[in-house]
């Protein structure tokens, strides 16, 4: 009876049921388990891609690429740890802000920036927000302080009247929180894409500070009344300003009645949800949740559902267009090693299932620093209230290394499988736009478009970044059996190269095939790569692989209708295959989870400058498989 009542929800009535509960036990939907996964799908934590299946149409495109030499082609500015982002789209504009230092994660000087963009594909060069922290003229740094950093959870709110507030906090280096604080800031953002003045909206509860001896005004000398008003608002919000607890613990009783929330175990990074029995879903860092059914004044003692692994990366859930329900996490408890990115999904926003990969690439780390751990990780994306982009598509903003920002879309319903023949022409595309179905990891200096080119449109690949890759992958039917057939041009081949390979569900790679540089097109023959025919450039090349009785099985490949490769047997046995992928740049296992990533190391040499552009167009893309697949979970 008690875990009926849970799962209809009926509100304090079920709460209050379930406190009669015996200690230690889980009720699914409960105060005891919010939250539960229950898909057979775990991480291999070996492969960066942890042997998941990617959700179907994800594009990952990075957003900002640091370069500490250069700072001209990045922000400006030339620091290189960037993190902690959130996203709003407000007035027609996808928002991105993120923390910034010049070396170090928590060692000042700190500031904070805005990303904008019209599509979430092109983004504008980030704009400083929130500058360094310069304390009045004779107020004296406290004893132990390293300087002034930033340090936020949250960055947005749309208010009532549709204005958008921008908000950060300052505190001390190293340690910002509690004591080391000194209070919450304030602006508009307007719609001509300025902003305004900067205020105080809350300053530390466990400090000194005040209108008298800090930099900026109290928001309510501000002589805009709308502005005030909306501070006010959101101040009034107790869901809402409860994104703001880790810097300030609110001893003046700020968050009330909320004592569950606090002390030497309090969780750190929260967001939430709201399920369609109206009790909102609290999440926080290191797979924590909790319920409250008065609106966030009031949540239960946060527990840990043991169905989810996390380790210091955020957790972001939400609610999503489909009617259903999201949460993206890093699924490791290793901290400085966060990847891959994936999400699971959910009907009731209570079980989750179908773990899918979200962002699975992880590219070299250029530049060494304090706590810069590996991976995509503090993953977020558009709170409730902030902004609903065009289409059904989940947006969520991420760190890649604590260096480079990234976002990504999502497509919804999110799916793992593809039915039917592939037959992909890209003529009738948007050049610019979106690509469906194919998934798209696309770094600024290795971007990946549909373009119109001599004779129609195709898929192209550019890069000219020297530690990344552009890459475009696309599911199709599973089979025992397949037929994969497309066209690829090099329009430039610089001293680049394309890896053309064929993958199963797991990310094995049996059929492998290079267009490289040196003027050759190559296949893996069980330990290299043998060459197999000319490769000339601005020159249409027409593939087609045959693969068959798998799993130890073979595959025939022609090149112009020429068979070159008969019958050869697979680089690695396979069930099935599902996927085409194109990358241009090799295979990559590294960082793997034993690397250390405090082991201080000079830039990458060349890190900041590009090489010569390689460019690889695709075009008439034709798959299916085919064939009895044994059963698999």
């Amino acid at each position: 009876m008690h875990k009926q009542y849970v799962l209809a929800g009926y509100g304090f009535v079920a709460w209050a049921m379930m406190s009669l509960a015996p200690l230690g036990t889980a009720q699914t939907g409960s105060v005891h388990e919010p939250i539960r996964y229950i898909g057979g799908v775990s991480v291999d934590l070996r492969p960066h891609e942890g042997r998941l299946r990617p959700a179907v149409g994800v594009e990952n495109r990075q957003i900002l690429r640091v370069n500490r030499t250069h700072p001209e082609r990045a922000e400006g500015s030339g620091w290189t740890y960037n993190h902690a982002p959130d996203m709003a789209y407000w007035n027609g504009t996808f928002y991105v802000e993120y923390l910034s230092n010049p070396v170090d994660e928590h060692i000042a000087p700190g500031q904070t920036l805005i990303a904008t963009s019209s599509d979430g594909r092109n983004w504008a060069k980030p704009e400083v927000v929130f500058p360094p922290y310069k304390a009045p003229r004779g107020v004296r740094v406290p004893r132990g302080s390293k300087g002034y950093m930033m340090h936020q959870r949250m960055g947005f709110h749309v208010t009532p009247d549709d204005r958008l507030l921008v908000f950060a906090f300052y505190g001390h280096a190293e340690d910002p929180f509690e004591k080391g604080g000194i209070g919450r800031v304030v602006r508009e953002a307007y719609r001509d894409g300025s902003y305004g003045p900067i205020y105080f909206i809350r300053y530390g509860s466990q400090t000194p500070w005040n209108a008298t001896n800090t930099s900026y005004p109290f928001y309510r000398e501000s002589g805009d009344a709308g502005f005030a008003a909306a501070c006010d608002g959101f101040l009034a919000n107790h869901l809402k300003t409860l994104q703001w607890r880790d810097e300030d613990r609110g001893i003046d009783g700020f968050y009330p009645k909320e004592e569950q929330l606090v002390g030497e175990d309090c969780p750190e990074a929260f967001n939430y949800y709201r399920r369609k029995d109206g009790a909102i879903v609290g999440l926080w860092k290191r797979s924590t949740s909790a319920l409250s059914f008065d609106e966030g004044k009031t949540f239960s003692t946060p527990v840990k559902p043991l169905t989810f692994t996390m380790a210091g990366g955020k957790q972001w859930g939400q609610a999503t267009d489909d009617g259903r329900y999201a949460i993206l996490y890093n699924p490791t408890i290793h901290d400085e090693h966060r990847y891959p990115l994936i999400a699971v999904t959910s009907d009731d926003g209570i079980l989750f299932d179908d773990m899918v990969l979200v962002h699975s690439e992880v590219p070299p780390r250029r530049f060494f620093g304090r706590w810069k751990d590996f991976g995509p990780c503090y993953v977020h994306g558009i709170l409730d209230g902030n902004g609903n982009p065009p289409g059904d598509d989940l947006w969520v903003a991420y760190s890649v290394n604590k260096e480079d920002m990234w976002v990504s879309r999502v497509p919804l319903s999110v799916k793992h499988t593809v039915a039917g023949g592939v037959a992909d022409t890209f003529d009738a595309l948007v050049p610019g736009a979106a690509i469906p179905d194919w998934n798209v990891y696309a770094p600024l200096w290795a971007p990946v478009a549909v373009e119109d080119r001599e004779g129609g449109r195709s898929l192209v690949l550019r890069d000219q970044d020297p530690y990344d890759y552009a890459r475009a992958v696309r599911v199709f039917q599973e089979g025992t059996e397949a037929t994969i057939s497309f066209k690829v041009k090099a329009a430039e081949l610089g001293q680049g190269m394309l890896d053309a390979e064929i993958m199963d569900r797991f990310g094995n790679r049996p059929v492998r095939l290079r267009f490289e540089h040196d003027g050759q097109i190559k296949a893996w023959n069980g330990t290299d790569y043998a060459v197999i025919a000319p490769l000339e450039q601005d020159i249409w090349y027409h593939v087609e692989v045959k693969i068959a009785q798998l799993p130890l099985g073979h595959y025939t490949l022609s090149v112009n209708g020429a068979v070159l490769v008969k019958e050869a047997p697979l680089a690695e046995a396979v069930k099935s295959v599902e996927r085409v992928s194109f990358r241009t740049g090799p295979f990559r296992d590294l960082p793997t989870r034993q690397t250390v990533n405090e082991t201080p190391h000079e830039p990458l040499p060349g890190a900041d400058d590009p090489v010569e552009e390689a460019v690889f167009c695709i075009d008439d893309v034709h798959a299916e498989g085919t064939g009895n697949l044994a059963p698999m979970p």
